[in-house]
């Protein structure tokens, strides 16, 4: 179940919704006003999955240099 945090962009007033309370939420608040949006939206449940996407990537690219100095390390080792 996803989570979303949805702020009034008027009044920065801010709310940490379900999906099933955001549906509730935007049919009674309506989401546009006169053309522009009134509030904004973000998925709390991807940003936190970017996140670890984020760290993990940073992760295997640490270990790759880790590998690849103890390689050049085994080279030298067995050949000197």
């Amino acid at each position: 179940m996803n989570n979303y945090k949805i702020t009034n962009l008027r009044s920065s007033k801010t709310y940490f919704l379900n999906e099933s309370e955001k549906e509730t939420f935007l049919k009674i608040n309506y989401l546009y006003k006169n053309g522009g949006y009134k509030y904004k939206i973000e998925n709390l449940t991807e940003r936190k999955n970017q996140r670890i996407d984020k760290a993990l990537n940073f992760l295997t690219y640490l270990c790759l240099i880790a590998v690849s100095g103890l390689v050049t390390l085994l080279y030298i080792q067995s050949y000197c």
